[in-house]
């Protein structure tokens, strides 16, 4: 069996892991990559991880390492509404970061860290220990599921080259000419369905979710 390399530790895995993500996409991560990236034989790793899948626990929580947490500042509501804001900015601004994230718990120190914060923000708030649980589940599978379709072409239009607004603008114009006796309702919406950035449309589904969530609240506490 390999030796295990003094120098080789899991943030200095976790940070070549990173550069190969960037680099190669999920798609092109694996093993052999990331022993290449730190400059030690594949057989190294497994020191330090067992397998890829626990590779990927641990770039999941290398990927919120740099987080920011939101401010004490406003009610439960402001607070939840800025964590939501700040994950999806830190999942865009790293390559394939959602699909790393969407559906997997890990339990790195970094992700504790942010998770205890948001449970003692919610019970705080006065939601029921069940009810945080689930508020703060809401807000990562929101966030993941919402970067994962921004990060997917939108049609064909997307993925050949056109930009994002390009190829909603297209989609808007074959709205508009769609018979309206047949179409009245994607005829008269077609502004509506293709003229929203990103931005606008998650800050509306982020204030949806906490407009459900405070229904949980006593009335004082909303």
């Amino acid at each position: 069996m390999v030796e295990p390399t003094p120098a080789l530790t899991r943030p200095a895995l976790a940070a070549a892991a990173l550069r190969v993500l960037e680099r190669d996409g999920l798609a092109g991560l694996s093993m052999r990559k990331v022993a290449a990236e730190v400059g030690v034989k594949a057989a190294s790793l497994y020191w330090h991880v067992r397998n890829k899948e626990e590779l990927l626990d641990l770039l999941n929580d290398a990927l919120v390492a740099d987080a920011e947490l939101p401010p004490r500042e406003g009610d439960w509501r402001a607070q939840y509404l800025e964590y939501g804001r700040r994950y999806r900015e830190l999942l865009l601004a790293r390559r394939d970061a959602a699909k790393i994230a969407a559906g997997r718990l890990t339990t790195g120190p970094h992700i504790l860290a942010i998770l205890e914060d948001q449970l003692d923000r919610l019970r705080s708030a006065g939601f029921s220990d069940p009810d945080a649980a689930m508020a703060a589940y809401l807000l990562s599978a929101y966030v993941q599921g919402f970067v994962l379709q921004e990060q997917s072409p939108l049609s064909a239009t997307e993925a050949a080259g056109a930009t994002r607004g390009e190829a909603a603008r297209a989609a808007g114009d074959t709205f508009r000419a769609l018979p309206p006796a047949s179409y009245p309702n994607l005829v008269a919406l077609a502004e509506d369905l293709t003229d929203p950035d990103m931005a606008t449309r998650f800050d509306f589904g982020l204030h949806r979710i906490a407009d459900g969530l405070a229904t949980l609240l006593p009335p004082d506490r909303r």
